[in-house]
């Protein structure tokens, strides 16, 4: 099944030829996860820091339903996955071209594996209820988004949802550093250039909501971050304002939600 979209029948060859493509990015691939620790200790506790992040960012958008066939893509050591099992979800499975970091989560009994995620993709159409991606969509050119949500569209069936997220240009402060601050990064996203993206690619629903990083609420120092953040956010929301722009987000990463209804 192809989008019901005219715009994108050009990419109708490169999305036919996934599993022969290479990607851009070479130092930090996209379909491998960047943001955890590499040292084998460090690893070990991230499974329970990043579970408090994705708790309070991601499980809200999620279906009721546990039998859910969920896609992790770029799990790494499967954190997200492990997140998921331990909220009763029974049919996550995680995928990262790195097969030294799918091994950790398989050490963890999680169902992670050694696989290209654009190739994978164009292999198992029609199959998901839910596909989440670890890595910024940054980590691609816009070509290249262009052809990942396409190969999405089709892997998910009628009514499922991707949740992507990737770094926000409004940010005054980390904007533009982000884009600068790794060579493999090729664009930012505000929140209109998100929702833009993912309409364009035959999405609907979209919804777009800022990633939270003080979540760890244990430690005093959280709550100092978070009112800073909020005060900022609301500095920067006005300076908008006075040169006639509508963001709202300013995090650091932004994220969106979507569905596939046809």
């Amino acid at each position: 099944m192809s989008l019901p979209h005219p715009q994108t029948d050009n990419l109708q060859g490169p999305v036919d030829s996934a599993s022969d493509m290479e990607l851009t990015a070479q130092m930090e691939p996209f379909d491998s996860f960047w943001e955890g620790p590499e040292e084998p200790e460090e690893v070990e506790k991230g499974y329970g820091k990043f579970y408090q992040f994705y708790r309070h960012n991601y499980l809200k958008h999620l279906p009721a339903d546990h039998n859910a066939r969920i896609l992790v893509i770029s799990c790494g050591p499967g954190y997200f996955v492990n997140t998921l099992n331990k909220q009763g979800y029974k049919n996550a499975i995680g995928i990262d071209s790195f097969e030294s970091k799918v091994k950790y989560g398989q050490q963890h009994s999680l169902d992670c594996r050694a696989e290209r995620a654009f190739p994978f993709l164009a292999s198992h159409k029609n199959t998901f209820n839910v596909i989440f991606c670890e890595q910024e969509l940054n980590h691609l050119t816009k070509k290249e988004i262009l052809i990942f949500l396409r190969l999405v569209w089709e892997s998910l069936i009628s009514g499922g949802t991707l949740i992507v997220h990737g770094l926000n240009g409004a940010n005054p402060i980390t904007g533009s550093e982000a884009l600068a601050q790794n060579f493999d990064h090729y664009n930012t996203f505000t929140e209109y250039t998100l929702r833009q993206v993912l309409q364009h690619s035959g999405f609907e629903h979209i919804h777009v909501f800022p990633l939270h990083l003080y979540v760890f609420y244990k430690n005093p120092f959280n709550y100092v971050a978070w009112g800073a953040s909020t005060l900022l956010s609301l500095f920067f929301r006005v300076c908008f304002i006075l040169y006639g722009k509508s963001n709202k987000l300013f995090t650091k990463k932004i994220a969106a939600t979507c569905q596939k209804l046809k």
